[in-house]
């Protein structure tokens, strides 16, 4: 007898690490019958959701209204709210939306077979199960399949939570304290991973440089940090790139730096949130260092990794901000050379000590003038730092192709990120998706490099070895 298979549909908003959690209730939901669906057939669904900023907040309950105006149609299906929206709002959520059926947190992924189960139980006509499942602790993970998106690239959490209390940020209060996952586990995961043919493991964390400070020592009496975890993912067999996100600056120790340095599939990225470029405003902001202490850490990542990309976060208009601070990330930004980096304009939230300084906030005109700045800074910088690479030759594992691009008088375009995860376009008439080619780059946009694919000669199976050499063989019979 064929099960009765139920569709479902997840609507996910803010960081990696949310993308990752749908991917695991995606797999817990395969244990239910439930398969991943569009949104218009499907009998249940989930919003994950991010409080970073009051903009994604709103999206979400906008998301919901439409769902609600669904369910007037069809009362069977089951609505449901998760991510940090969830953690922080609560059984709030229930009153605000009458037709939401289930609300769970960041801490409770893994109870969701139980939640599952009671609100799938039968009840009298007329009446609703609702339920609300909030959890100050996490709930003990448990193996379940991951159902992952499809492409190159697999998120894999190393650990959640933050213990750093920035006044801007919610997340210590929507994913709790820094919880490290056991090596072993990571390990697995990873062995999985490379075996379902990813090509790309971004390990994830609210701080991954804090990886292991929660765990015990091994039975030699070592203690787990990140630098021996990313050695250890290192030798594992394959190949493939390991990248990670999100360094506190701080907590980027030598060692770290040195195995990045020496590691073969560790990419030489990294993403360093400033947030600002003036002390008075990062000690506002309960930030742990200073403008020259972030500008040490970055020389000296710098000075050891050959063509590392550092990427940063800014924020424009934090409370009491004042112009001539203001200008001071403008600089920052210039003087560091930074090659890429995030922006956003302050979104007071709730639970944070910035978000209480209504006296001090910054009035909406001036936020958006000076996101504006930062912006056109960040663009500029962008273009110097992609013109540096012209005449570069770099690893380039293929993402997407085109195969008709008009800008391109109609040519086969291959894009993809370098190691320093810098995008790259070039045409080729052989490369598929999860290619590794190596590009010359001969020109620099704002975004993006373009390049044209050489020979690896040292690997004359490659594809574009063979295009190369086709292309040679064709020439001479002329």
């Amino acid at each position: 007898m064929e099960k009765n298979q139920k569709k479902v549909y997840i609507e996910t908003l803010g960081c990696q690490m949310n993308k990752s959690d749908s991917e695991r209730i995606l797999g817990i939901l395969s244990h239910f019958d439930y398969e991943k669906s569009e949104e218009n057939e499907a009998d249940f669904f989930i919003i994950n959701t991010c409080s970073i900023r009051k903009l994604s907040e709103d999206k979400a309950y906008s998301k919901l209204g439409v769902w609600g105006k669904m369910k007037e149609k069809r009362p069977e299906i089951k609505i449901a709210i998760c991510g940090c929206v969830a953690q922080q709002e609560k059984e709030g959520l229930l009153k605000k939306f009458p037709y939401l059926d289930l609300v769970f947190g960041t801490h409770n992924i893994y109870e969701l077979p139980e939640l599952i189960k009671e609100l799938e139980k039968p009840v009298p006509d007329g009446e609703r199960i609702r339920i609300c499942a909030i959890r100050d602790k996490a709930v003990e993970e448990k193996e379940f399949n991951i159902i992952r998106s499809k492409g190159i690239n697999a998120w894999l959490p190393i650990m959640e939570g933050c213990n750093n209390f920035c006044t801007y940020c919610v997340v210590p209060h929507t994913r709790g304290r820094e919880r490290s996952r056991e090596v072993e586990t990571i390990l697995a995961e990873a062995r999985k991973i490379i075996s379902e043919g990813y090509k790309e493991i971004t390990l994830l964390g609210q701080n991954v440089d804090s990886f292991g400070k929660d765990l015990k020592p091994d039975n030699n009496g070592i203690k787990p940090n990140f630098a021996k975890l990313l050695a250890e993912l290192d030798k594992l067999e394959g190949n493939f790139r390991i990248r990670f996100t999100t360094s506190y600056p701080t907590d980027i120790t030598d060692d770290v730096v040195e195995t990045v340095k020496n590691a073969k599939k560790i990419c030489e990225c990294f993403h360093i949130p400033m947030q600002s470029g003036n002390d008075r405003v990062l000690k506002a902001m309960n930030r742990r260092y200073t403008r020259a202490q972030y500008s040490e850490i970055v020389n000296k990542i710098r000075t050891q990794i050959k063509d590392v990309t550092i990427t940063s976060d800014f924020i424009a208009g934090f409370p009491s901000e004042t112009e001539e601070e203001f200008l001071d990330t403008i600089s920052a930004i210039k003087e560091l050379g930074l090659d890429y980096s995030n922006t956003a304009a302050y979104s007071p939230r709730p639970n944070t000590p910035a978000g209480k300084m209504v006296d001090k906030f910054i009035p909406n005109d001036i936020k958006k003038r000076r996101l504006a700045e930062l912006n056109d800074t960040v663009k500029k910088a962008s273009l110097a730092s992609n013109t540096q690479d012209i005449g570069k030759v770099y690893e380039v594992l293929v993402e997407k192709i085109n195969e008709n691009d008009e800008k391109n008088g109609n040519a086969r375009i291959a894009e993809g990120r370098s190691r320093n995860n810098k995008v790259v376009h070039f045409k080729s008439e052989t490369a598929q998706i999860g290619d590794f080619i190596n590009v010359e780059i001969k020109e620099a946009l704002v975004w993006c490099l373009k390049g044209e694919a050489v020979a690896d000669i040292s690997n004359p199976s490659t594809a574009i070895c063979k295009e190369a050499c086709a292309k040679k063989e064709a020439a001479s019979l002329k």
